[in-house]
């Protein structure tokens, strides 16, 4: 089949075989960003390692991915439905860190030393693939060698005095030696192209296999060449949720047809169990009126905390319920102690508000919450003590040479312009 389309590409300049018209077209299917129900989508960088290939598993929606403010930020993998999603929560949404990380895990075990016989094999197929084109051009050589001494002895058994005649077959003579010679060149051609191709060296191919897992999970590892092989070994990978046991089920749809299924624990902090919700009517008892009504609708949408029509709480449905409670508004002036968020204290403290959290998470800056996933309450009095002045020390201190000049640039550097 190979020297068969090497013979009609030669003649045919214009032809291509079937294989790499469905190659064309699935570069198309996955270039095509616009519609909702098409194939997997190429990878086009970013952070996420399975960036077009995440697919949603109960509506079969492609999941895009979503980054945070800053590089700190995680990313994560969200399936927004249909249109009447909108304003209502979505499909699914998980966090891309441990997904991706279980999904290298396997990718690095598939590239192992079954893997690389699996190329070496393939090398030796492509090896015999090129020895057949070879064959197939001898062949077709030797044919147009009969032709031409056929021709050249037609030619000289010819009465010379019949000129057209021997015109004519001089003529097929000649076409026939510059076919020979045609012949000839694309042989010569071949057999350098094939002298050029590197040799498939064993022992070094295994070698790869045993240190990958060092160069993957390398510090300066270049995630687009990740992301490629993760696209040459995966055809899809199908995403859903099991809230029972608050894990994500993971299956893979490795390109040579064979499936594998991971189960990923889902991180548990600042969210309620499904069965100890708590009613909104008790949550705003407890922080209405301690802090603004648009920061309540964000506390209660992160607890899941749902109304009665399920959709998203707002700053309006929050005032209605308040107001419906007796409530009063919330009032900076009636605190009597002065607090600040975390991220006026990131503001005052010169360091980022991950940096505030890990402080809180260590016990060095002492902070309040009314409820669970609620704004965190500081006391300025604390931003003074020496223990959290050494906790913010040792933060700055971790800072790369370059901070200052990384502070300083405004502009944003695009490819190509």
């Amino acid at each position: 089949m190979a020297a068969w389309n090497v013979l009609l590409r030669d003649h045919h300049p214009g032809y291509i075989s079937w294989e790499e018209f469905e190659a064309n077209q699935q570069l198309i299917s996955e270039n095509t960003h616009m519609q909702r129900r098409t194939d997997r989508k190429s990878a086009r960088g970013g952070r996420a390692l399975l960036t077009g290939l995440v697919r949603c598993a109960r509506c079969g929606r492609v999941m895009r991915v979503f980054y945070g403010s800053s590089f700190a930020r995680p990313y994560r993998y969200h399936c927004r439905g249909d249109d009447n999603h909108v304003g209502g929560w979505l499909c699914i949404g998980i966090g891309g860190l441990r997904i991706d990380k279980a999904v290298a895990v396997q990718i690095v075990e598939a590239v192992s030393g079954h893997a690389v016989e699996a190329a070496i094999k393939a090398a030796e197929q492509a090896a015999k693939a090129d020895d057949d084109v070879r064959q197939a051009l001898s062949h077709e050589l030797e044919g147009a060698h009969y032709e031409a001494s056929l021709e050249s002895r037609r030619y000289e058994a010819v009465d010379p005095t019949k000129r057209l005649v021997a015109r004519e077959l001089e003529a097929r003579w000649n076409a026939a030696l510059e076919r020979v010679a045609q012949l000839e060149e694309r042989l010569k051609k071949h057999d350098a192209a094939t002298a050029q191709r590197p040799k498939v060296d064993r022992a070094a191919l295994m070698t790869l296999a045993h240190d990958l897992p060092s160069v993957w999970n390398a510090p300066g590892a270049d995630i687009r060449t990740k992301q490629r092989i993760t696209h040459i070994l995966i055809r899809e990978v199908l995403i859903d949720l099991d809230d029972a046991t608050n894990e994500a089920v993971v299956t893979i749809h490795w390109s040579g047809g064979r499936h594998t299924e991971l189960r990923v624990a889902r991180v548990r902090t600042g969210r309620y169990p499904a069965d100890r919700r708590p009613n909104p009517v008790e949550v705003i008892r407890k922080i209405g009126g301690h802090w603004p009504d648009y920061q309540v609708a964000v506390t209660m949408n992160r607890m899941r905390c749902k109304p009665a029509d399920g959709k998203a709480w707002t700053t309006v449905r929050v005032r209605e319920l308040r107001e419906r409670l007796g409530i009063a508004p919330f009032d900076p002036a009636s605190k009597t102690e002065e607090m600040i968020t975390v991220d006026k204290a990131a503001l005052r403290l010169g360091i980022c508000v991950g940096s505030i959290y890990k402080l809180i998470r260590q016990g060095v800056l002492p902070a309040t919450q009314l409820v669970p996933s609620a704004p965190w309450e500081i006391p300025v009095a604390a931003l003074d003590t020496e223990a959290v002045k050494t906790g913010v020390q040792v933060i700055i201190d971790r800072r790369p040479r370059n901070h200052r000049v990384l502070q300083d640039v405004k502009t944003l550097a695009l490819p190509g312009i």
